[in-house]
């Protein structure tokens, strides 16, 4: 199994820990410390031997912090984990701090009104965000002081760093070769008025070098430092034993390999201005050059936006990557439907199950993310991770709700689907009703070029919103192909203002949440292309649009047909009868006649 079931942390061990944590904080003359959930690289999924929050506090989420004074802590986290976080952390020791509503700056100013040092690692932060802090911490008397890990003083059993192999990503997955792709940057960089970039993002130096690996679970990136010149040369910082000959070979002369632990020290060398991006890059990258007096350009990553806008070669491999996937859940759901009322699965069995049927696929590399497995209750915690303490029966008359995927060699796949176990819950009826119309309006939506997620947002929640219902996560997010799950720059979110371009891959994932009952969450992938004209509109502009790649019926029993409009029912009955024109001829007899009834008209 790619997925375990333990549990990674206990609430038990917060206290004698953060007690630990103090001891180092006043010995190093500190009145707090910032512990992030980030690593250098700054990603969503960390290495077991970076995952400090969670040693810390218990917190296992993929997002938030934990600040802790001499007298109080707080543990920072979103929407997402407001329910997750109570269950995880030691409650007598631990605050759950609403954010980003409170901001950290109020924390401070209320946890130490005389003023203060506040230590952060250098190597976890990026420089926007510790200036942002400085600046709203002005005239307070608080100090923000670079120091020492604090965490990793204390953690005496810390797992050792990713020493796996790295592997080549072949060109007729990626598109273009790595020596195009440095080339094309190459020439941004110096267009931008430097003489390299300084590539901290794994993702970032993954897709521009045409290299994958394992070092985080679910997410096949090389946790790598990286220097692109303007002129296309790369040095790229890793231990060399990961490094095997045949990716030596492939990887070329015009890229030297360099030991990780030189990249500090290597920085002082480079010819100046280098392009930094301070959203991105620790602040310690930004020390290390202005020690050395080298002119820098802040800037974003030139990769972040090719990345996201993907090429025809990476489009074909998604949809044949969720061809592959929507086969096997159709063979999944329809074993749920069979198995699941008739009692005795609990969640474990269920996410077991469906891991099993993406291996039968033959060329399953490994999961997206711990799938997110919640029945009946469990389904109003966010973002759920079913463990041997927590794993529940999987009830008749309860939703089941999923959230899954898949890494191909040629794609990566990211679907929910929310389900009735037996009979239909009544109450759930109408929010899930809701939750669909919202789904159906991104997927249907038409814009002009130019707008953001942030412009679209509304369409998801605004069926939600006439009954005063809502939820507190964004609608979708950006989708790396054979790579990242969640992938910038792009979202479909309030707050997100990047403009969507053809060839970006975004989630369609409106929900609904109602804590100790039920979670409703329904999810597409879903391509932005330029629709075709519509007759009588006006020539002179341009539009955007969305085509589907995930091709998986829904759950029909629970949606109100009367609150359906023509359009969305017109909408469902061709997206059902696509699924089974699609994935019928892939799927086993059986499996297909469930696929035909679950397709049916409304």
């Amino acid at each position: 199994m790619f997925q375990n079931f333990s549990a990674k942390t206990s609430p038990e061990t917060g206290a004698p820990r953060l007690a630990a944590l103090r001891d180092a904080m006043t010995e190093a003359g500190l009145s707090a410390f910032v512990v992030p959930r980030a690593d250098a690289w700054q990603g969503e999924y960390v290495a077991a031997s970076d995952a400090r929050l969670s040693w810390l506090t218990g917190f296992t989420g993929s997002a938030g912090f934990c600040i802790a004074t001499t007298d109080r802590a707080g543990v920072f986290i979103d929407g997402r984990y407001r329910v997750q976080v109570k269950a995880e952390v030691d409650l007598a020791v631990y605050t759950p701090v609403p954010w980003p509503e409170t901001r950290p700056s109020d924390w401070l100013r209320d946890a130490l009104p005389e003023g203060g040092r506040v230590g952060f690692d250098p190597w976890l932060h990026t420089r926007a965000r510790i200036e942002a802090l400085r600046a709203e911490l002005a005239g307070t008397g608080i100090e923000l002081i670079a120091a020492p890990n604090l965490v990793d003083a204390i953690w005496t059993d810390r797992p050792a760093r990713p020493d796996t192999p790295i592997r080549i990503q072949p060109d007729e997955y990626a598109g273009e070769t790595a020596a195009a792709k440095r080339a094309r940057i190459g020439a941004a960089v110096a267009a931008a008025g430097a003489a390299a970039v300084v590539l901290t993002l794994p993702d970032s130096i993954s897709w521009l070098l045409n290299i994958r690996g394992s070092d985080v679970a679910c997410n096949p990136v090389v946790q790598s430092f990286a220097v692109l010149h303007a002129d296309g040369r790369a040095v790229l910082f890793i231990e060399p034993g990961k490094v095997p000959a045949e990716v030596r070979a492939a990887l070329g002369d015009a890229v030297t390999l360099m030991p990780l632990d030189s990249f500090a020290e290597a920085l002082s060398g480079l010819a100046a201005p280098v392009l930094v991006d301070p959203e991105t890059a620790p602040v310690a990258v930004w020390h290390a050059l202005e020690a050395a007096k080298i002119a820098t350009v802040a800037g974003h990553d030139p990769c972040i936006l090719p990345k996201a806008i993907k090429n025809p070669a990476e489009i074909a491999g998604m949809e044949a990557a969720h061809l592959r996937d929507g086969a096997a859940m159709a063979e999944f759901l329809a074993w749920v439907g069979r198995e699941a009322p008739k009692g005795g699965l609990t969640e474990i069995d269920v996410v077991k199950a469906l891991e099993d049927f993406r291996r039968a696929t033959n060329l399953l590399l490994d999961i997206s993310f711990d799938t997110i497995c919640g029945a009946g209750a469990d389904g109003a915690i966010v973002h759920y991770r079913v463990t041997e303490k927590t794993d529940r029966p999987v009830r008749s008359g309860e939703l089941l709700l999923v959230d899954s995927g898949a890494q191909y060699p040629d794609g990566t796949t990211d679907i929910t689907r929310t389900v009735a176990v037996g009979p239909v819950p009544a109450e759930a009826i109408t929010p899930f009703t809701l939750v669909m119309k919202g789904m159906i309006a991104i997927a249907l939506a038409r814009w002009p070029v130019g707008l953001s997620g942030r412009d679209i947002d509304v369409l998801a929640r605004n069926p939600l919103w006439q009954a005063g219902l809502d939820y507190d996560h964004g609608t979708g997010h950006g989708v790396g192909v054979a790579l990242s799950v969640h992938e910038g720059p792009q979202r479909i979110s309030r707050v997100s203002t990047i403009p969507l371009q053809a060839g970006m891959i975004l989630s369609d994932e409106p929900g609904y949440y109602r804590e100790g009952a039920f979670g409703i969450r329904c999810e597409n992938l879903l391509l932005v292309e330029e629709p075709a004209p519509v007759a009588g509109g006006d020539p002179a502009r341009r539009w955007l649009g969305f085509r589907n790649l995930t091709w998986v019926p829904f759950d029909t029993r629970l949606i109100d047909v009367t609150l359906f409009t023509p359009t969305e029912r017109d909408w469902l009955n061709r997206y059902h009868a696509e699924v089974l024109t699609r994935i019928g001829p892939l799927v086993a007899p059986a499996t297909l006649d469930w696929l035909r009834s679950a397709c049916a008209p409304i």
